[in-house]
């Protein structure tokens, strides 16, 4: 009962943290994008028009009133969940980025959920053959894929597989002329999927090296370990002593790190989708902030800042539930 109630204050005093980090993300991003120079509103202008219509345009965005009422306004817009309007589409910013979210999720998910199934596997693997050619060979190929930048990790993939080989498709989420209906024909479909696994296979190898080291270094202070050393003198395979006795005592730490680890997947998963034409939250980002769509891009900010502090918690309440030991007070 004592720890219930702990772990329900816990979740609680967690849930005020991200309320708070998403007001003070708001604000800043908010603020940020009335500094940068330029008339947000210039591309809707012509040449022709008169000031009076200028103005109007202005108006209807509220540019036109102080930078104060513009952020009250727009706080509480927000706190009703009404993003604005974007300057670019002539649209409700929640109706443009409701699909974007979705994309987004998928691509980056897949790519950490194939980095982190890899990582444990291959760090489990360089542990049991320390200093061996297959440990040399493996940690020097996830620390080269590691140093490399994601963006010209995405063009090599792009240049080898899609116009060398000509196996995968260079961009896109689906081939031209294909117009599904429905989350079952969009995302669980054969086209779709093929479209996904380059960007999920170069993301992947991004983001391998982290969980790779982490478990590689677990297991080394585990192979010593009396219940091991029990595991071998049974007779079992080296595979079972491996995965299923120590890698289980060792994989915490790594899902600890995955909170730390969500942040730098989201700022590849910006570069990966502009590298594979991908349309995401992240491609849709960069291109408000070039096109100065406040609302837009304010949006997209926040949502991205709030899926990392959403997964965030997650990780935090589900570390709880893997480690019996740990207690919230």
């Amino acid at each position: 009962m004592v720890k219930n109630l702990g772990f329900r204050r816990f979740v609680l005093r967690r849930i005020g943290q991200v309320i708070i980090s998403l007001f003070i993300v708001a604000t800043i991003v908010f603020f940020l994008f009335r500094l940068l120079p330029g008339d947000p509103t210039a591309a809707m202008m012509q040449p022709e028009m008169s000031s009076e219509a200028q103005e109007m345009i202005r108006e209807r965005f509220g540019l036109d009133r102080p930078l104060h009422e513009q952020y009250l306004a727009y706080m509480v817009n927000l706190l009703q969940g009404d993003f604005g309007i974007s300057f670019h589409y002539r649209l409700p910013v929640s109706q443009v980025i409701g699909t974007y979210i979705l994309n987004t999720l998928w691509l980056m998910f897949s790519a950490i959920a194939v980095a982190y199934i890899g990582g444990v596997l291959i760090g489990g693997l360089m542990s049991w053959y320390r200093g061996s050619r297959l440990e040399t060979f493996l940690s020097g190929g996830v620390l080269f894929c590691r140093s490399l930048p994601p963006f010209f990790l995405g063009m090599v993939g792009i240049m080898v597989f899609s116009f060398y080989f000509e196996l995968l498709p260079h961009s896109g989420m689906r081939s031209p002329g294909a117009n599904p209906v429905g989350f079952v024909e969009t995302y669980l479909n054969l086209d779709f999927l093929y479209h996904l696994i380059l960007p999920v296979a170069m993301s992947s190898l991004y983001y391998l090296a982290r969980p790779t080291l982490i478990m590689r270094n677990n297991m080394l202070e585990l192979r010593g370990a009396d219940f091991v050393e029990l595991a071998r003198a049974k007779g079992l395979r080296q595979s079972r002593v491996i995965y299923l006795h120590a890698a289980r005592n060792a994989i915490l730490p790594v899902i600890t790190n995955l909170a730390l680890f969500l942040g730098m997947a989201i700022g590849a998963a910006v570069a990966v989708e502009y590298v594979f034409g991908w349309p995401g939250l992240g491609r849709e980002m960069v291109r408000a902030a070039q096109l100065r769509d406040y609302p837009l891009a304010q949006a997209c900010f926040l949502m991205l800042a709030a899926k990392v502090m959403v997964l965030n918690l997650l990780v935090d309440i589900l570390y709880g539930y893997l480690d019996p030991r740990i207690t919230y007070e």
